[in-house]
């Protein structure tokens, strides 16, 4: 394994910030982050990071405790900011329309089709105070600007806040905000895609375009993410104004995380090389591994808005990975698994931090 970097490598703003060794910080995955993984990098002197979406205020503040007994080192907690349409009434039939186009799916895996429920979404206000009472190093947040009482309450408790955008107008908004670091996500970045100031068609800027831009207009450190898996995405982020990296897909591809062995397997194949932007399996923008569930979605042309879509498809995913069924899952992924080697956490780290040098 490659040795770490001298500490002069790797100190900077970033680092004396969130209380790490190494500027490499670990993609928040929405549906498929875990323990393991989440301590396997904090452990290695970066930052683990677990996303919270769908999370409610007990299973926050479990998974927070499982995560202390799993590291000592610092973590970061990630939330969805909600933009309205998280609780937008969605008539009946409208409802039934939805489930109606996903009904050969049900069956196919044997499950009945489920009744419209109260809600789709745990309460963000609950979300934000389990978060904060839970007391990570780092509290992040993508999809928009929290809100000032929030940055002011983290604050108060020692909690450092990080903000994903996804161009320069957005990274202004979150530096205006208060956030203390912020995170470009470039177009090749694997799941969705976290615009909120513009629809996110419009907002598919590469990450190597945009971490120089974001860089020269921000005063707050900048942490690139999207097509990084290896040294040499390392070191192109950091000449060109990044002080950390953030990778996802690299970190997926690993035993530690909870995708699925046949998942993982698909990240490393030739499969791995092509991916789309689609709306089918959540109703936003979401780049992913290209199969049949997607094709025939698009094909049909009838897809629920979010977060509809994304519950309704979220009631049988989670069984077509159980059953390793590709084909049924969303298989988010970035443009760089056709760079992926490595099969743990700390082989991953090692790569990345031999751009240091």
């Amino acid at each position: 394994m490659t040795a770490a970097p001298s500490p002069s490598a790797s100190t900077n703003r970033v680092t004396a910030l969130l209380g790490i060794e190494v500027p490499v910080v670990l993609g928040p995955f929405g549906g498929v982050s875990s323990v393991p993984l989440t301590a396997a990098v904090s452990d290695g002197g970066g930052l683990g990071s677990y996303g919270l979406y769908g999370y409610d205020g007990g299973a926050i503040r479990k998974t927070a405790a499982e995560l202390r007994a799993a590291t000592a080192k610092p973590f970061a907690l990630n939330l969805w900011v909600p933009n309205g349409s998280e609780t937008a009434a969605v008539p009946q039939e409208e409802f039934d329309r939805y489930a109606a186009t996903l009904k050969p799916y049900f069956e196919e895996l044997g499950i009945p089709l489920p009744d419209m429920p109260a809600r789709y979404m745990p309460d963000y206000g609950e979300q934000v105070e389990a978060t904060l009472e839970a007391g990570p190093a780092v509290v992040s947040f993508v999809f928009g600007v929290p809100a000032p009482d929030v940055v002011e309450e983290a604050h108060r408790r020692g909690i450092k806040v990080l903000g994903t955008a996804t161009t320069v107008a957005e990274a202004l908004a979150l530096e205006a905000g208060g956030v203390d670091a912020v995170v470009a996500s470039g177009m090749e970045s694997g799941g969705h895609r976290v615009s909120f100031l513009k629809p996110a068609e419009e907002s598919l800027v590469g990450t190597f375009a945009l971490v120089p831009q974001v860089a020269d207009a921000v005063s707050i450190p900048v942490i690139a993410a999207g097509g990084i898996a290896d040294r040499r995405g390392f070191a192109a982020a950091m000449a060109l104004g990044a002080e950390a990296v953030q990778v996802g897909t690299a970190f997926l591809a690993t035993r530690e995380s909870a995708a699925v062995p046949a998942y993982r397997e698909l990240l490393k194949s030739a499969a791995g090389a092509r991916t789309v932007l689609t709306r089918t399996l959540s109703g936003r923008l979401a780049r992913g591994i290209p199969n049949r569930i997607i094709a025939e979605l698009e094909e049909a042309g009838s897809v629920a808005p979010f977060p509809v879509q994304n519950w309704l498809t979220g009631r049988f995913r989670p069984q077509a990975a159980a059953k390793g069924n590709t084909n049924l899952m969303s298989l988010w992924a970035g443009q760089s698994a056709p760079l992926l080697k490595h099969d743990t956490a700390a082989e991953v780290l090692a790569e990345l931090l031999a751009g240091t040098r």
